[in-house]
Order: structure tokens, then C-alpha cells, then sequence
């Protein structure tokens, strides 16, 4: 597609963000909603009209070549992506689940649940592409080093009784002897079939060809009515043309400018940057001159009338009050002196405020309470997104809408925007040179002055102000202030605690959607997530936020996450798969992994130390803990006592404390067996508990089909796939591709021209692994209800939620009567 049509297409997007913003920002704030169910309802709305938007601006960033555009872009979508973490946050807290359903707001807006798919932003990686690359070569290189270092194990020599040995010696001299029988027969055979061989008659030759007339009449036949057949059920639309099921010439052609628009953006970004400094320059020699002497003529301007005011110069602004930036705001020499005193005030009234006005305080928050007791009702949460997407919007409508550039068809930066942006950069490194200047000719004037007066000078120097908090945070200790990047990353490499993620994709993680969630909702039974609803969950709980820095400082904080599920179901892949979006470092924590490594107290502190370290300079980080349950075990086994894998439950969690929202770090663990941790300790270290089922019908069908052709295998019509899918059931992911790989063999795909695939091969290997059963299936949901989210939800499908709150209340305003 061209420029043109990805500038209508951000058009289009932001008419729909105006709207959105204006639904949520009225002129009077909304009055509370009683009813719960209504107001998921506007909350679902809004969040799938914002994912629509975060669809279309991905895109549209994706393929803009102008910069300056990209740059804006860029605002709102980081802005647009918060505000759909926040509406999920906020649908979790209300519908008490990880899970929602929306059959009735798809319907409504005419949407497929394909268009709620979480898109994954393309630039996390490709903006990053020269430092993930200089990452990858640093880990390979530690590996190859910790490879040749590592001396090989030296060769056994096993002890062999006689027996044994003339066993071995019989078995290959039979063989051997096998070998040369089965030639001379052969051999002889040949000779055999020599002397047989007479001259046919004719009435021989006309039976040979009347035998291969009918072999290939029929063979031609057969061919004619398959062709039939297939053309027949093309056309009534129950299978796929096969010339639409390889990428067209269109596809092709489209891949490839797509990667010559992605080409073009770094060429242009290279010239913006150029540019930009190229103009810094040009404007700080040829315009800074004037600033700074303009910007000292009004400053003595305003010296001169604040004396005229006043009858004395004044105290000149601090730095962290914005200097002389004070100066030039639209205010009076006297209004100016006022502001100053009145700040002066502030920071020296640092006592502690007397009982009177603490009652007064008290008698206002009372009153206060009993508003919003009046007012009672479900309310939209503050957002931290909406002000940003608001000035994005602003400069859309003010710059970018109306502007003509009929004549800027390559799309290349405009150069008067650099030089309006650059101007007040430039005036403001001038200003702080211009304020100590400027304070050092106050300060001269004053002694002037008081020199004429004949009175005492008065030293300009104003007393620092103290912290406000009397007490100092501790800063946590640098053990390792004296060691080098590099060698920390080797230590943890060759102690197996840094690893290189596997290369696979969430797209990866294949699964279909669910389509009853919202049926059975509605008969009050709550159903299990589908592959798909957990695919999503997780883009936006760890791949969003891990991506961009200002959508995870900004939005709800997430530091831990829990993936339970019976083995198989692919928790290890789903890691691996949100490092390679996001392109985090991986480290393995779990205790097996760390089982004898860096032992006693001093060596625990050292190794977590190291990690969070690393981690946090090399971030986004990814910290894998698998067997979660095995540091929380109620009771430890007596075969893993020796490993202490209890190890980490105290020192873990206080350094997940010390993660804040600029820290783009994240704690996943994976359990098989949630059931035999202690679920208190648990859910204290994992804020989001996400429940992974077994795959359903459509989810397995999909798994079947798609898995067989990764391995090599033919989808025919001879493979029943929906019975292979119907008598699965129970099966895992990870069961599917152990069987696909023991059946679609290099041999057996080699055969599949003369002899196709059928869904009873995979019969055979299937009954030999043992399924997840129903009761372990029950027995996972009923520890999920246990959880502080699930016991939640039971309450709220209760009723007992409502009760609780409308108990709070009378209690409360009985309190207040007292």
C-alpha cells in the first residue's frame, strides 16, 4: 500500500480515537453504575473498540516512513496500548476473571474473535535489532568459550564377562554369514530368471497389452473422477482452491515492499538525525547570541521594576523552581514577588500540623465519606493514559490533519519542524547560563546598593532546602561494584542460570478460540480457558508491558506471574516465546537449576544479586522459574531434601519487592502440581495466577493439523482429522507432537505419494501415553477457587459480594455516628 493510504488509515483511527476520548472525558462526570453487569458491559465496549484502534495504529507505525509522523504515532500508540492494560485490569477486578467472553459486543460492533487477537508491535524488535544482535554474538561467544573449556568425558571401558563376549562375537559372524547366503541367492535367482525367458507368440503379446490397456484405462479413470470431485466440492465451497492455499503473487509482491518501506524508514530516520543535529547547531550560532542578549534585557527589565515596585531587587528563582522561566509567565513584577514568598513559606513550615487542625482535617473527611456513601456505585479508575492520548489527539487535529504536503511525496522530514522543536531546547540550555550570569549582576547590584545605603550586605545565598522525608532510603549494596558486564554475564552463563531463549513465536502456541465461554457463563458454569484466551492473557500481562518502557511505568504493575497446568500444555513454550517477542534475556531460577550452586547464605545473596543485576541493566529480562510449587512445598520430600529446593522462599520475594515500575523485569513460574504448595506463600509471590487447560475439540483439530504439516506430513482427505481431534481428548500439545514425531518418519514421508497419512497410525502411539484425566483436570479448577481471584468469583456468583459491601457500608456509617 502506498504513504497516502497509511495516513488515511491513522486518519481513520484517530476519528475513532476523538470519539473515544470524548465518551470518556465528558464535560460532567458520569453518575456511579449500581448494576455490575451493565457496567462490564461499557467496559468490554471500550476495550475492543481500543484493541480496533491499537490494530490499526501498529500498522500504520509499521510502514509511515515520515519521522516526524512515526514520532507522534508513537505517543499514541504506546498511550492506546496502556489504556487497553488498564480496561483489562480494571474487567479483571470487576468480572472477578482472566478470562472474558464478548459474543454480544462482537456482534454488536460486527467483529470476528479474530479481531480481538492481541497484535504483537513489530518495532520491539526491529527497533532493536543492532543491540539484540550485539547481545545474541556476546551469549554465543560465552557458550563456545564455555564449551571448549569444559574437558571432554573420558571413554569407559566397560567390563565384559566371556559370555558376553562370544555372544556379541556369534551375533555379527551370523550376520555376516546372512549377508553372503542372501547374495548367492540372489545371484542364483538372476541366473534363473536367463534361462526361463523364451520368445513370446502373438497371442502372448496381445494379452500383455490388452493387461496394460486396462491398468491404464483405469488409472486414467480414477484420475478423471478425482479431478471431478475435487473441482465439484471447490465449487460448492467445502474445500480451499489449492492455488489460494500457496501465497499468490499479490502476497509475494506485498512482503517484499513492506520490507523495502521498512528499509526506507531507517534510511529517512538516518537523515532526521542528521538533520536534527545539523539545525542544533546552525540555530545555536546563529540565534543564540540574540536569546541570551534579549533574555538578559528582560531580566534586567523586570530587576528594575520589581525595584520600582517594591522599593528592592528581588530574590532571583531557583533552579527547581524553573529559573527565569518565572520571569517571562504573564505576571506582574508584584504577582512574581508574591508567588516566590508564598513558596518560601512552604518549604519552611515543615512542622507537624497541631490537633486542632488535624479534628478540622478529620470533620472533612467524615463529610467527605458521607459523599461518597450517598453516591455508591461502580466508577471508571483514574487512567495515567488519557492526558497523553489527549495531547496526542491535540496535535493530530492542530498539525497533521490539515497539512498540505502535496509537494513532500517521499515522505522526508520537515526541516521548519526540527528548527520550532530545537528553538526551545536551545532556549532553555541558553537560560541556565544566562541564570547564573544573571544572578551573579543580582548580586553585584544589590552590594551596589547597600554600598549607597551604607548598610550591611546581604549575601544573595539562600540556605538549601532540606529533604522533606527526615529519614534517607537505604540504597541497596553493589556486591559486585568492581566486575565488568561481560564477566558477570560469562559467571551466570557457565553456571547455567543465563540462557539463550528458544527461537518460536507466540503465534506459535496454536489453539482456537472459545466459543461457548459466554453460553455457559450464562447457565452459571464457568468454563475453562481455551489455548487461545491464554495466548492473549499473556501478550497483554508480559509481552505489552516488557516491550515498552512507558506503557510499564505507567501502567498497573504486574512482577510476577504464575502458569499452572498439567504437563505438556506448553508453559516452557509460552517463556521462551515472550522473550523472543519482546527480546528479553532469559534466567533460570528454578530449583533444580540452582540445586548446589553458590551454597550457603553469603552465595544465595550473590547469585540473586547477580541476576537482578544483570537483569535490570540488560532489561527486558525474563526470570523462569520452573517447579514454582517445589519453594513453597508444604512438605519437602524425602528424595529432594538434599536439593533444598525451599531454598529461595525467603530471599525471592524481597528482591521481587525491590522491582519498580521502571525496572522492565518479570518473574514467571510454571507448575504441574500447584496442589502440594502451600497456596498463601504462593499467591503472595504470584500477583496473576493463569490456569492452562487441557486443549478442547477446536483447539486439538488445529494442533493435528497444523503440527502434522510442520513435521512433513500430507493433509489428505484419508486423515480423518476430526475423529483424530474427537478421540484426543485429554491429549496435551506436547502428547500430539510426540506422537506426530514417532509416526512422520523421513521414511513415512517418503511414502506418502504411494501410501497417505490415516488417522489410525496415530491410534496405536496415542493409547500408549496416559491422557490427563477429567478428575486431575477438577482437581486444578478446585485449587484455582481457592486463589484470592477465584474465591472472588465464587462470592460474586453467589451473590455474597453485594452482601459483604452493603454490610461495609452500615458498619461504617455506624462508626462515623460513634
Amino acid at each position: 500500500m502506498s504513504q497516502r493510504t497509511y495516513n488515511q488509515l491513522w486518519a481513520d483511527a484517530q476519528l475513532e480515537l476523538s470519539r473515544l476520548l470524548t465518551e470518556e472525558l465528558p464535560a460532567e462526570p458520569p453518575r456511579p453504575e449500581k448494576d455490575r453487569v451493565v457496567f462490564f458491559q461499557r467496559l468490554a465496549m471500550l476495550y475492543v473498540r481500543y484493541i480496533q484502534i491499537f490494530r490499526q495504529l501498529e500498522k500504520v507505525y509499521d510502514q509511515v516512513v515520515h519521522p516526524q509522523k512515526r514520532r507522534v504515532i508513537r505517543v499514541i500508540l504506546d498511550g492506546v496500548i496502556g489504556r487497553v492494560l488498564e480496561l483489562k485490569n480494571e474487567m479483571v477486578e470487576k468480572e472477578f476473571s482472566e478470562y472474558h467472553y464478548m459474543d454480544d459486543v462482537l456482534h454488536d460492533l460486527k467483529l470476528t474473535p479474530g479481531d480481538l487477537e492481541i497484535p504483537i508491535p513489530h518495532h520491539y524488535i526491529s527497533e532493536r535489532n543492532k543491540e539484540l544482535q550485539e547481545r545474541k554474538t556476546m551469549l554465543t561467544n560465552i557458550l563456545k568459550m564455555v564449551e571448549v573449556t569444559e574437558s571432554p568425558e573420558p571413554v569407559m571401558v566397560k567390563n565384559m564377562s566371556q559370555e558376553e563376549a562370544i555372544k556379541i562375537i556369534q551375533v555379527v559372524e551370523r550376520a555376516r554369514q546372512g549377508r553372503l547366503r542372501a547374495k548367492l541367492n540372489e545371484e542364483s535367482r538372476n541366473m534363473n530368471r536367463m534361462y526361463r525367458t523364451k520368445d513370446p507368440g502373438t497371442a502372448g503379446l496381445e494379452l500383455a497389452a490388452i493387461c496394460i490397456q486396462k491398468v491404464w484405462r483405469g488409472y486414467i479413470q480414477r484420475k478423471k473422477a478425482k479431478i471431478a470431485r475435487d473441482e465439484e466440492m471447490i465449487f460448492l465451497g467445502m474445500t480451499m482452491d489449492p492455488k489460494y492455499q500457496v501465497p499468490c503473487p499479490a502476497e509475494i509482491i506485498t512482503q517484499s515492499s513492506e520490507a523495502c518501506t521498512r528499509t526506507k524508514q531507517e534510511e529517512h530516520e538516518e537523515d532526521y538525525l542528521k538533520s536534527v543535529a545539523a539545525v542544533t547547531n546552525q540555530l545555536r550560532d546563529v540565534e543564540g547570541h540574540d536569546m541570551s542578549k534579549t533574555m538578559k534585557e528582560q531580566i534586567r527589565q523586570w530587576f528594575i521594576e520589581c525595584r520600582d515596585a517594591t522599593g528592592s531587587f528581588p530574590d532571583y528563582p531557583d533552579d527547581e523552581d524553573g529559573g527565569s522561566a518565572l520571569i517571562f509567565a504573564e505576571k506582574n513584577p508584584q504577582q512574581l514577588m508574591e508567588e516566590i514568598a508564598a513558596k518560601e513559606e512552604e518549604d519552611s513550615n515543615n512542622k507537624p500540623k497541631g490537633k486542632e487542625e488535624k479534628k478540622e482535617k478529620g470533620k472533612k473527611d467524615k463529610g467527605k465519606d458521607d459523599e461518597e456513601e450517598e453516591e455508591a456505585g461502580l466508577k471508571m479508575l483514574p487512567s495515567a493514559f488519557l492526558s497523553d492520548l489527549e495531547v496526542g489527539n491535540k496535535t493530530f487535529l492542530d498539525f497533521w490533519q490539515t497539512r498540505n504536503e502535496s509537494r513532500n511525496f517521499c515522505q522526508r522530514h520537515e526541516v521548519e519542524l526540527i528548527k520550532e522543536e530545537k528553538r526551545s531546547v536551545i532556549e532553555a540550555e541558553i537560560r541556565v547560563q544566562v541564570d547564573e550570569q544573571m544572578r551573579q549582576e543580582l548580586a553585584e547590584w544589590k552590594l551596589a546598593v547597600d554600598k549607597d545605603k551604607g548598610g550591611k550586605t546581604k549575601g544573595n545565598a539562600k540556605k538549601k532546602k532540606g529533604s522533606k522525608s527526615g529519614k534517607k532510603k537505604k540504597k541497596e549494596k553493589d556486591l559486585t561494584a568492581d566486575r565488568t558486564l561481560e564477566s558477570l554475564c560469562q559467571e551466570l552463563v557457565e553456571q547455567g542460570l543465563l540462557k539463550q531463549a528458544n527461537n518460536v513465536r507466540l503465534h506459535d502456541y496454536l489453539g482456537d478460540f472459545s466459543y461457548l465461554g459466554t453460553t455457559l457463563r450464562q447457565n452459571d458454569i464457568e468454563p475453562m480457558p481455551s489455548l487461545s484466551d491464554v495466548r492473549q492473557v499473556l501478550s497483554l500481562y508480559a509481552v505489552l508491558p516488557l516491550g515498552s518502557q512507558v506503557v510499564h511505568e505507567k501502567a498497573p504493575l504486574i512482577k510476577a506471574i504464575l502458569l499452572a497446568g498439567p504437563e505438556g500444555v506448553g508453559k516452557k513454550m509460552l517463556i521462551h516465546a515472550i522473550c523472543q517477542e519482546t527480546g528479553a534475556n532469559l534466567f533460570d531460577l528454578s530449583p533444580l537449576n540452582t540445586a548446589g550452586k553458590y551454597p550457603g547464605k553469603s552465595g544465595l545473596a550473590m547469585m540473586l544479586h547477580m541476576v537482578f543485576k544483570i537483569a535490570r541493566l540488560l532489561q527486558p529480562s525474563v526470570i523462569w522459574i520452573e517447579d514454582a510449587e517445589k519453594m513453597f512445598y508444604k512438605k519437602v520430600p524425602k528424595e529432594e531434601k538434599e536439593l533444598d529446593p525451599k531454598r529461595l522462599k525467603k530471599d525471592l520475594p524481597k528482591s521481587l519487592k525491590l522491582i519498580k515500575g521502571e525496572d522492565r523485569v518479570l518473574i514467571i513460574g510454571t507448575t504441574k502440581d500447584p496442589l502440594s504448595a502451600d497456596i498463601k506463600s504462593l499467591c503472595k509471590m504470584y500477583s496473576k495466577i493463569i490456569l492452562i487447560p487441557r486443549p478442547d475439540y477446536g483447539s486439538r483439530y488445529i494442533l493435528w493439523k497444523q503440527l502434522i504439516k510442520k513435521q512433513g506430513g500430507e493433509v489428505t482427505r484419508a486423515l480423518d482429522l476430526s475423529s483424530l481431534a474427537k478421540i484426543s481428548d485429554g491429549y496435551t500439545p506436547g502428547h500430539m507432537v510426540q506422537v506426530i514425531q514417532s509416526v512422520v518418519t523421513k521414511r513415512r514421508i517418503l511414502q506418502q505419494a504411494n501410501r497417505p497419512l490415516t488417522a489410525a497410525e496415530f491410534v496405536a502411539p496415542l493409547a500408549k501415553i496416559d491422557p490427563v484425566f477429567q478428575e486431575e483436570e477438577e482437581a486444578l479448577k478446585n485449587w484455582y477457587s481457592k486463589t484470592p481471584l477465584g474465591k472472588k468469583r465464587i462470592k460474586a456468583s453467589t451473590g455474597k459480594e453485594e452482601e459483604e459491601a452493603v454490610v461495609k457500608g452500615k458498619d461504617a456509617k455506624k462508626k462515623g455516628k460513634k
